[in-house]
């Protein structure tokens, strides 16, 4: 059904004002808070024709409307504006960030954190993974005897640490020469590019070479995606979950990693960066949100490293709210890791 712009207007308040009352909407409430330039008597026809449509419904005789999925769907979809998020709600979330620049492995639990306190919803940030992992920079420090830690800094800002114990002492200068050897030879190469690129390193180089390789291989093999998820709390406060049913099924969609991962997977991980979705109600695939939407986007540098974050929330969410945070943290964390990619200095060590 193609909505009027009046069957649009009614539709919108009727959404915004489910989302701050919970109760439903009368046609009389619509007249008198918003001083419309119609009567309720032509607002009942509008939402009788929004029914019949299938957007609205009338859960018990009497009562006024709340939005149904679909009419949700056309919110989102047609009705909704999507404002920025005001200038001082940036500045604060980018100052936020920029205290927390220097070390990547804060930004995830910050990003998490802003996300749950902005929309009052659960969010959910999955950390940046690389197609391949890609050489950095290292730092070999001396520590004690023939003890030294390798400091190994991969594409995309993640950091591996591992203490060595080398056949004998080697000075600080030595291994700082070898670290800038390979920093100048392999920077943005894979294990692979590495262990095919020439080179004249010593005994001392060709050991680092062997176990920066083995580090890139098994960032590879293995599934770093942690998943960093905060205000739970939010979603239990509202009054949709007062049912522990509803409850346990939401908090599936969190704590269960197979579940999760397929939900990402078959969403946003291979959508473009940059892109806000908004899944209502499990879109018919995923019964545990069947009482929840989630409004996703996907961060990072294309090709390079990328993750997911979003926020979960009942379908009586703030949408336009939402999907303004959303993609305001994801436009955030893409410029930090873009930042790591590109700065060729060391990432600190965690």
């Amino acid at each position: 059904m193609e909505l009027t712009e009046r069957q649009k207007l009614v539709l919108g308040l009727i959404v915004q004002e489910y989302v701050e009352t919970a109760q439903p909407i009368s046609s009389n409430r619509l007249v008198e808070k918003y001083s419309l330039a119609f009567s309720s008597a032509t607002v009942r026809n509008e939402m009788a024709a929004l029914d019949e449509a299938g957007y609205i419904r009338q859960p018990h005789t009497s009562a006024g409307r709340v939005p149904t999925e679909e009419g949700y769907r056309m919110f989102v979809g047609e009705v909704m504006q999507r404002p920025a998020l005001p200038m001082a709600t940036q500045h604060t979330i980018r100052h936020q960030f920029y205290q927390t620049r220097q070390d990547s492995s804060q930004w995830m639990r910050l990003a998490a954190s802003v996300l749950a306190h902005q929309s009052q919803a659960a969010s959910i940030v999955t950390a940046p993974l690389a197609g391949r992992s890609r050489y950095k920079h290292v730092q070999l420090i001396s520590t004690a005897g023939r003890q030294v830690l390798m400091v190994l800094v991969l594409g995309g800002g993640r950091v591996s640490q591992q203490m060595l114990a080398l056949a004998e002492p080697v000075s600080q200068e030595r291994l700082s020469a070898t670290a800038k050897q390979l920093n100048t030879l392999y920077p943005g190469l894979d294990a692979d590019e590495i262990m095919a690129a020439p080179n004249e390193l010593d005994a001392l180089g060709d050991d680092m070479v062997k176990l920066v390789t083995d580090e890139l291989r098994r960032s590879d093999t293995v599934f770093t995606g942690e998943v960093f998820h905060d205000g739970w709390s939010n979603v239990l406060a509202e009054p949709e979950f007062a049912n522990s049913e509803a409850a346990r099924r939401a908090l599936r969609v969190l704590e269960e990693r197979p579940l999760l991962k397929d939900l990402l997977e078959q969403t946003v991980s291979h959508s473009e960066v940059g892109g806000v979705q908004v899944l209502i109600g499990g879109e018919g695939t995923w019964e545990e949100l069947s009482d929840c939407s989630l409004v996703l986007a996907r961060y990072g540098v294309p090709n390079v490293a990328t993750g997911i974050l979003g926020v979960l929330g009942p379908l009586r969410m703030s949408y336009g709210h939402a999907i303004s945070t959303v993609n305001f943290v994801a436009g955030v964390l893409s410029n930090l890791v873009s930042e790591s990619v590109d700065d060729e200095g060391l990432a600190p060590v965690e």
